[in-house]
């Protein structure tokens, strides 16, 4: 579970479905470490920091991207 740190303009090269997968892909990672670090002693406890600062900057880009669309119209 040696994984290289993410970067923000890596993410940004990714497609919109591309993003969606790697944010599911890390939110599963993220679930199967609390549910072991609550069973057993973690190897390295920082990951678990490193997966939760990679959710927030996929969250982020897609958040950018979202805003970039320009405002949603609402129908009456």
């Amino acid at each position: 579970m040696a994984k290289v740190k993410v970067k923000a303009k890596d993410l940004r090269e990714l497609s919109d479905e591309q993003l969606q997968f790697s944010l599911k892909e890390t939110q599963e990672s993220l679930f199967k470490l609390r549910f072991q670090s609550s069973s057993e002693k973690l190897d390295s406890p920082s990951n678990l920091r490193r997966l939760r600062r990679e959710i927030a900057r996929i969250k982020t880009i897609e958040h950018e991207r979202l805003l970039s669309r320009g405002p949603l119209e609402v129908q009456p």
